[in-house]
C-alpha cells in the first residue's frame, strides 16, 4: 500500500489533502506541531475527524527536531511526501521573524535531508503566491522573477524554492513547489480575511478593509487545491534536457518543477466581501484602512503549465466556495 507523510496535518490544507487521501486509498502518516499561532481547538477538531481512520498515524513533532525528523524518515518507509507544515501569514512575521526561519527554513531542511538519506519517489512542498511580491506583470507566471519578496514569509517560501532545487540537482531528488493562492473553504485558519470577516459580520461588528478595499486576491477553493496536490504528486518531475541558462523553473536540468495553484480569476476585495455578505444573508460593517506592510495590491495566477502537464484547472466558482464556508462556519461554532 502507498504509504505517504503529510506535515502539517492539523493544519487547513494537511487536514483536507489527509482526507481526500484517506477517501482514495493511501496510507497516510501525519505529523505537526499542533503550535498556537491560531486557535489549537480547531487544529485537534480536524485531527479528531482523521484518527478514527485505521489507516492513519499521527505524531506531534516539530520540523526544526532534526534528530526527530531523521528518525521519523529513517523508521517510515514513505513513497511520497508532501510538506504543508510551515509558520503562516505574512503580518505575524513582522512581530516574530525567528518562528519562520526555525519552522521555514530549517525545518524544510531537516525534511531534506530526511528524504535524501531515505528517498522518497517525489517531495511536493508548499510554496506561496507570496513570493511574487512586488511583481507588477500580471497574471504571475513561474517563469517571472520572484527576486523582491516584500515579507520574511515570502522571503522564506522562496528560499524553500532554491534550497529544494539545489537538493533535486545535487542529490537527483524530485522535487515539485507549489504556489498557492489564497485558499478558502470549510475548515479553514481563523486568521485569514475572509474568515474574520464571516465572525465579524456574524457578530454584527465592523470589519477592517485594507487599502480601502482597493486590492485583488485569486481565491482559490480548498477542494481545487487539493485536487492539484494530488495530481501533481503523482508525476514526479523527470530529469530534463532543457537548457538551464535562463532562470526559471521550467529550465532547469534537474528533477525540479514549480508550479502555480489559483483560480486563474482575480476578485475585487469588494465583490468578495459582497458574496460572503450574501451567504451569511448579512451586510458587512466596513472600516476602511491603509493598505499593511506586507501586503501585496493584487494577485492572479497564471496556470497554463500545471494544466498542460496535470490535465487540471481550478474551477470552482467563488459564490459557490463561500456558500460552502458559511455552512460549515456555522456548523462548527455551534456545536
Amino acid at each position: 500500500m502507498t504509504h505517504i507523510l503529510i506535515t502539517g496535518a492539523a493544519g487547513f490544507v494537511g487536514f483536507s489533502l489527509a482526507q481526500r487521501l484517506l477517501q482514495d486509498g493511501y496510507q497516510v502518516y501525519g505529523i505537526d506541531n499542533i503550535n498556537d499561532y491560531y486557535d489549537v481547538g480547531l487544529k485537534k477538531a480536524r485531527l479528531d475527524q482523521l484518527l478514527p481512520h485505521d489507516r492513519f498515524q499521527f505524531q506531534m513533532l516539530d520540523l526544526s527536531d532534526r534528530d526527530g525528523m531523521l528518525q521519523l524518515l529513517e523508521v517510515n518507509s514513505f513513497d511520497y511526501v508532501v510538506h504543508l507544515a510551515a509558520q503562516a501569514g505574512v503580518r505575524y512575521s513582522l512581530e516574530n521573524p525567528w518562528a519562520y526561519i526555525d519552522s521555514n527554513v530549517t525545518g524544510f531542511v531537516n525534511l531534506l535531508e530526511g528524504c535524501r538519506r531515505n528517498p522518497v519517489q517525489h517531495l511536493v512542498y508548499a510554496s506561496s503566491s507570496s513570493v511574487y511580491g512586488a511583481n507588477t506583470k500580471t497574471p504571475f507566471s513561474t517563469s517571472d522573477s520572484v527576486d523582491y519578496p516584500v515579507s520574511l514569509y515570502a522571503a522564506t517560501k522562496k528560499a524553500n524554492e532554491l534550497i529544494a532545487h539545489t537538493y533535486s540537482h545535487l542529490y537527483g531528488l524530485p522535487t515539485t513547489g507549489l504556489r498557492f493562492f489564497t485558499v478558502y473553504g470549510p475548515w479553514g485558519r481563523p486568521d485569514m480575511a475572509y474568515y474574520k470577516f464571516a465572525q465579524a459580520i456574524e457578530m454584527g461588528k465592523p470589519i477592517d478593509v485594507y487599502n480601502f478595499g482597493k486590492m485583488q486576491r485569486d481565491f482559490t477553493y480548498i477542494d481545487d487545491i487539493i485536487e492539484g496536490v494530488v495530481r501533481v504528486m503523482l508525476q514526479p518531475p523527470k530529469q530534463t534536457l532543457a537548457q538551464a541558462d535562463v532562470p526559471h523553473p521550467p529550465n532547469s536540468k534537474a528533477r525540479y518543477r514549480i508550479y502555480n495553484i489559483g483560480n486563474n480569476n482575480p476578485v475585487e476585495l469588494m465583490q468578495f466581501i459582497g458574496a460572503l455578505e450574501q451567504a451569511l444573508g448579512k451586510k458587512a460593517e466596513m472600516n476602511f484602512l491603509p493598505i499593511q506592510p506586507g501586503d501585496v495590491l493584487a494577485t492572479y495566477a497564471d496556470v497554463d503549465d500545471l494544466t498542460r502537464d496535470t490535465g487540471f484547472k481550478p474551477i470552482t466558482p467563488l459564490e459557490e466556495g463561500i456558500q460552502k464556508f458559511v455552512e460549515w462556519y456555522r456548523w462548527y461554532h455551534r456545536q
